[in-house]
């Protein structure tokens, strides 16, 4: 254990944001804290990283244990160069050195953008720098807050793949908070939290096992003869003309129906759970 909450609370007025809230982070473990907007994830974040105090409860961390933070908006100086930003933050912390600076300018690509300043970046160049930022003090745990808002799905794939890299090699504790549910699919343990509480806790596959549907959409020319032919109508999800859209619960018994209906089907399509399904299934799908 790395990091621990013990029946966190934070309240603002009337408003409870994180209602004893209780989470265990692993040394080395990759951890997704998920939610919609308003149930508390950011108020729980602020605390983790000490932005915030809570009302009631406490954060309990492993004794000296060092975090670094990638925060969802940047914090560095648009009119400075990026070497000037890692300067300045590094001198913050005790015994950093030049070479730090340069060690990390190499793993994260940003020799060739040095000299410029911070504003002039593209996004995707902007995020690297804040890792770097963040990873100055060699921490323990990095926490990450929506780091690839805003970004494209090219940029987005080069970040986690750079990410993921920091991790195997350093063994570092990530902890993440994301819109993007498909980034914590690779996660050891998931929190999804809703008003304030945790409503579900596994590793990525598990809360998908259990909580997201599989779809199995089967086109055909005669609808009413796939719908006779079909053994068990109540993994039938949707019916229209000329397909039939069923909810099995694996991808064998998705198999078995296909191979038994399947002079009847024309196309067919299988699709696993999601983690969307899954965040959808338990936190409903209106709009907040």
């Amino acid at each position: 254990m790395i990091l621990k909450t013990q029946g966190l609370v934070k309240t603002y007025g009337q408003h409870v944001a994180v209602n004893n809230l209780n989470i265990t982070i692993e040394k080395g473990s990759f951890t997704a804290v998920l939610g919609p907007n308003g149930a508390g994830k950011s108020s729980t974040i602020q605390m983790l990283i000490g932005l915030s105090r809570p009302d009631a409860g406490r954060v309990v961390y492993a004794q000296e244990a060092k975090i670094g933070v990638v925060f969802q908006n940047s914090v560095l100086d648009d009119m400075l160069t990026v070497k000037e930003n890692l300067s300045i933050r590094a001198r913050q912390y005790k015994n950093v050195s030049p070479q730090k600076i340069e060690e990390l300018a190499e793993k994260l690509g940003l020799t060739n953008f040095m000299q410029q300043t911070y504003g002039s970046l593209s996004g995707g160049q902007k995020r690297r720098v804040d890792i770097a930022r963040a990873l100055l003090n060699s921490p323990d745990i990095l926490f990450l807050d929506e780091p690839t808002t805003g970004l494209d799905i090219q940029t987005r794939q080069a970040i986690w793949n750079l990410l993921n890299q920091l991790q195997q090699e350093q063994k570092m504790t990530v902890v993440l908070t994301t819109h993007y549910l498909d980034e914590a699919d690779s996660a050891d343990q998931v929190y999804i939290v809703d008003h304030g509480r945790v409503i579900a806790e596994g590793t990525a596959d598990g809360i998908k096992k259990k909580y997201a549907q599989n779809i199995l959409k089967l086109q055909t020319k005669n609808t009413d003869d796939l719908l006779n032919h079909l053994r068990d109508h109540s993994l039938i999800e949707k019916v229209r003309e000329g397909e039939v859209i069923l909810r099995p619960a694996t991808a064998h018994l998705a198999l078995d129906i296909i191979n038994h209906c399947q002079e009847l089907i024309d196309h067919f399509e299988f699709r696993s759970g999601t983690m969307d399904d899954a965040f959808i299934a338990l936190t409903g799908r209106e709009v907040r």
